[in-house]
């Protein structure tokens, strides 16, 4: 790739980056509850399922998925139940009201990591994004090596972007001092995932 070419991918990648879904709101519920190392270290979940939809979209099959309706809607309703569920998850969890960063009780590693990775996987739209974004930006003469070379500044940017979402989330407990504030940001966080559930549900396949 050019520099050109990379001078308009990086900042136009880093904006879908920091795009608010549910994986970044993740980052910022576990920086909030588990502090910004552990959301980071989970999100290798999410960045073994980016570089999972990468590869395909370099193989092509991203956009035969893409372009199947029945594989879309079905990936669709299971995403949107997981993202429901999760949320629901979320909610039952924000009954405590100590932070468990304050009380020493931190949550499973591994469970974190595949609550990113089915999160990110079970999201249609990621997909069509690597399929309609990254090709964009491909060498035919050097198709392989643009693609390594992209997938991985995605990769490292979404490590930036989970980073600060995670600090963000971090900020957001030592502000939250008081029981009565954490509890209602963990009822904020479920919400919003429930949200995009919901969200998700009602996406329609461009045509």
């Amino acid at each position: 790739m050019t520099g050109g070419g990379l001078f308009v991918f990086i900042p136009a990648c880093f904006a879908l980056n920091m795009a608010f879904g549910p994986n970044n709101l993740l980052s910022l519920t576990v920086g909030l509850q588990d502090g910004v190392r552990t959301a980071v270290t989970a999100s290798t979940g999410r960045l073994v399922a980016f570089a999972i939809m990468i590869a395909l979209t370099a193989f092509g099959v991203g956009a035969v998925l893409a372009a199947s309706e029945l594989a879309f809607t079905v990936l669709k309703w299971l995403g949107a139940a997981y993202l429901v569920w999760l949320g629901v998850k979320i909610l039952r969890g924000g009954a405590s009201i100590e932070a468990p960063l304050e009380s020493g009780r931190r949550r499973p590693l591994k469970a974190l990591a595949l609550q990113e990775f089915w999160t990110a996987i079970g999201n249609p739209k990621a997909i069509l994004i690597f399929t309609a974004f990254l090709p964009q930006f491909i060498e035919p003469g050097a198709y392989w090596l643009s693609f390594a070379i992209i997938g991985a500044i995605f990769l490292a940017l979404e490590v930036v972007a989970v980073l600060l979402y995670a600090v963000l989330g971090s900020h957001l407990n030592r502000l939250s001092r008081n029981g009565d504030v954490f509890a209602w940001l963990n009822r904020l966080s479920g919400t919003t995932m429930i949200g995009f559930g919901v969200a998700l549900l009602l996406t329609r396949r461009p045509a």
